[in-house]
Order: C-alpha cells, then structure tokens, then sequence
C-alpha cells in the first residue's frame, strides 16, 4: 500500500495523513457495502489494508456520514477537508492501482453491486 499512498501524495498533492485515511474510508465503505467474497478477492491483493481500514474508523466525517451508503463516506472523506476533484482523483487512484494489482474484476463487480457507485469510478 506504501506504493498506493506515494502515488496519491505525488499526483493528487495530498498530505500523507491524509492519503492514507482516504484510501482506508473508501476501502472500509467497499468492505461493508460489497459483497464479502468480491471485497475479500480485493483486499486479498492489497496487502497493507487492515491498518489503513483500521485508521480510517477514527474518521467519522460529521453529522452526514451517519447516513452510510455513498453520501456518507462522502462526507467522511470530506470531513478530511477534500473536496469533489480531489476525491475523484483518490479514488482514480486506487482503481488504478487495484488493476494493476490484478483485482479489476473484483473491483469491477463491487461498483456493480452497490446502487450509486458506478457513476463515481
């Protein structure tokens, strides 16, 4: 993951912190709204997740992010102070990564299976 969070520091122009709590809350959003055989098939290739996942939970993101589904871990990456393009650019990122990590397809089939994520990635 240490190679993901340079990769978000150098081209999104994020702060480390903050680079690794992004990734952790969209990783920790994937793991409880996708399906458990798909989240596991990807997080089985990102070694390194469980501590950003567990660094994440800390985050709550203000009164909105109770809400849960994707206007919550909006919120909770908001709470970090990004904004909209800054978000996008995370969580471009990430997908990219994932892919090159062989978990395209798994990642492919969680953004199918949680109503409203595909129009972000």
């Amino acid at each position: 993951m240490t190679e993901l969070i340079d990769r978000i520091v150098s081209r999104v122009g994020l702060d480390r912190p903050v680079a690794e709590k992004a990734v952790g809350i969209i990783l920790d959003f994937l793991s409880k709204e996708g399906p458990a055989d798909k989240v596991q098939a990807l997080l089985s290739r990102l070694p390194g997740h469980e501590g950003l996942i567990a660094a994440a939970a800390g985050e709550s993101g203000g009164m909105f992010a109770s809400m849960g589904g994707i206007m919550g871990v909006g919120a909770r990456l908001m709470g970090l102070g990004l904004g909209m393009g800054e978000i996008q650019n995370v969580i471009r990122e990430l997908m990219g990564y994932c892919r090159e990590q062989g978990a395209a397809d798994a990642l492919g089939d969680i953004a199918a299976s949680i109503p409203g994520l595909s129009q972000y990635i």
